[in-house]
This record gives structure tokens, C-alpha cells and sequence, in this order.
């Protein structure tokens, strides 16, 4: 039994220092066995909404980077091939969905994850099947967006599981202030319709009770027309709406156009939140400033109490 022992001890030995020699001749296996456990999630987010979703569920737990800069407006955007390349080294791309980023099929990521999954859109046109992808505008939509990025981030790395269940619930809460910020802040409106740029705040008409007229119909960058210029000032003047809305991605020449033929009319920004201005970036803002900018602003052009 004792040169049994001794046999075991020595073959350990001789196994021990053979793994010792082996680390000590080749470094570089340790340092990425040691970087594979330390590495952080690598997420690429589609545009500036779905970012602050991202970073909001995964914090210190995911290295976070956006694809489509901030100041860019997303609608037209096309990826590179140097973007197609950063998306494909990452380990998981989240996007909008509903037809938002028409480039989505270019991604040859495996990870993906759809952050308006299961939600009940609406059609922007119906005859072409197009949907309306501005849910993320909706703070109750959001929320089930921010479920559905927490739901697959978990998926893919069910080690910080914790991490992303409290995170998002914490990021819920606010989303739910939110909404009851606006219910109340509405409360004392005088009028239910506005004018936006273009025709992204449908879900959160619908939600809060309100009518949206768009000068655009489609997207920002979409022409528009003298006629479809004459018909929004008519309704302005119609329905006694003093305030065109403009965004902060666009040229506010058409909004000024209209507001110049209403009576004491002007023009403020409603953001559909795709992205900043300069200064808004140099300002750090984030989703939820942008949403109680948007509802300051919109509160003036309804002749709410303030």
C-alpha cells in the first residue's frame, strides 16, 4: 500500500510540474484563459433608443457601443462594410425591429436580438405591409422592449442574470414614473392635437389620448410636397394649433414655413428620440431627458397648465 503511495505521489508530482513547464513556455494560453473569464459581454445597439435600453439593462455586466452615431439620422442610414465587420465581432447585435433597420439581413451576427419581439404594431401602410416602428416613443412599449433585451441577454449569458433582472426592473420603475408623469402632466390640456415632423409618435397618441398630424408621412428625409404643406396649415388654423413641431435631425425650414402662416405661430422641437443634436451629446443626455423635453415642449402646443 505504501509503494502505491508513493507510486500516486510521484506521478502527480511529475503531472504537476509538466502543467507548470507547459504555462511557463507558452504565456499566452494563460492570459486569454484569464481574459475569457474576465471579458464582458460585447453588445452592439442599432440606434441611439435601443442603446440606452441596452445600457440600462446591462451596466457594468456588458461592453456596450452603438452602430449608428448619434447625430445621424437612422431612417437612410446603410451600414459599411467596416460597420458589417464591427457588428460581426461582436457577441450579440439588439435592433429595433419591425422593418426599422431594413439592413438587419446584411449582419451576419448569430446573436441578435429582436427588442420589439411579440409586440402588436401598428401598419404605417397597410397595402405594402409596412409597420410602424416607433414603439420605443411609448414608455408602456418600451417597457416590453426593455423585457425582451433583458429576456436575451439573459439567453446569452445566463452568468449575470441577476445582474440584468435587477437592472431592468430598476429601469421599469422609471419607465412606469414616466408614464404616470405624462397621464398627469396631459391632465389639464386644452387641446388633443399636434403637428410632429413626421409620423412617429402614432403609439403614443394612441396611449395618451392625443391626434397626431404629420408633415411628413413617411420619414424625415421623404419630400414634401406644396400641397401636403398647404393641407397641414389649413389644419393648423382649423384646429387653433400655434406650434409646429420640428426635430433636432432635420432642417426646420418646412416647420417654419407653416408656423409662419398660422396665427402667432412657431416652432419647438418634438423628438422622435432617434438621435442627438451636438450639444444634447456634449449635454449627456439620455431617453428619459429626451422624453420630459418632449413632453415640456409638447405641453405648450396643447395649452396645457404648466
Amino acid at each position: 500500500m505504501k509503494t502505491k503511495a508513493i507510486i500516486y505521489t510521484l506521478i502527480m508530482f511529475i503531472l504537476f510540474s509538466l502543467v507548470q513547464n507547459l504555462y511557463a513556455q507558452n504565456p499566452v494560453s494563460n492570459s486569454t484563459l484569464q481574459l475569457e473569464i474576465n471579458s464582458k459581454l460585447k453588445v452592439v445597439s442599432s440606434f441611439f433608443p435601443i442603446d440606452q435600453f441596452v445600457g440600462k439593462v446591462g451596466g457594468e455586466a456588458i461592453e456596450r457601443m452603438l452602430l449608428i452615431p448619434k447625430g445621424v439620422e437612422p431612417h437612410d442610414y446603410e451600414p459599411t462594410i467596416k460597420d458589417i465587420e464591427h457588428v460581426d465581432s461582436a457577441d450579440v447585435l439588439v435592433y429595433n425591429g419591425l422593418g426599422f433597420e431594413n439592413w438587419i439581413g446584411k449582419m451576419n451576427n448569430p446573436q441578435k436580438i429582436d427588442a420589439s419581439k411579440g409586440l402588436n404594431a401598428s401598419y404605417l401602410d397597410e397595402r405594402n405591409m409596412t409597420f410602424d416602428p416607433h414603439v420605443w416613443l411609448d414608455p408602456l412599449l418600451a417597457k416590453k422592449q426593455v423585457e425582451n433585451i433583458r429576456d436575451g441577454l439573459i439567453m446569452i449569458d445566463p452568468n449575470h442574470k441577476d445582474i440584468y433582472v435587477n437592472n431592468s426592473n430598476n429601469f421599469l420603475n422609471e419607465l412606469d414614473n414616466l408614464d404616470e408623469k405624462i397621464r398627469t402632466d396631459l391632465e389639464s390640456c386644452k387641446k388633443k392635437d399636434f403637428i410632429s415632423f413626421h409620423n412617429s409618435f402614432s403609439y403614443f397618441a394612441k396611449q395618451y389620448g392625443l391626434n397626431q398630424h404629420s408633415i411628413s408621412n413617411t420619414d424625415p428625409e421623404s419630400e414634401v410636397t406644396p400641397a401636403r404643406l398647404t393641407e397641414i396649415i389649413n389644419i393648423a388654423k382649423t384646429l387653433g394649433l400655434q406650434v409646429i413641431y420640428s426635430e433636432e435631425l432635420v432642417d426646420p425650414r418646412q416647420a417654419t414655413v407653416i408656423a409662419q402662416e398660422v396665427p402667432d405661430g412657431k416652432v419647438l422641437v418634438l423628438s422622435p428620440i432617434e438621435g442627438l443634436s451636438e450639444n444634447e451629446q456634449k449635454a449627456g443626455l439620455g431617453y428619459i431627458d429626451k422624453m420630459n423635453d418632449n413632453i415640456n415642449n409638447l405641453m405648450v402646443g396643447l395649452q396645457c397648465n404648466q
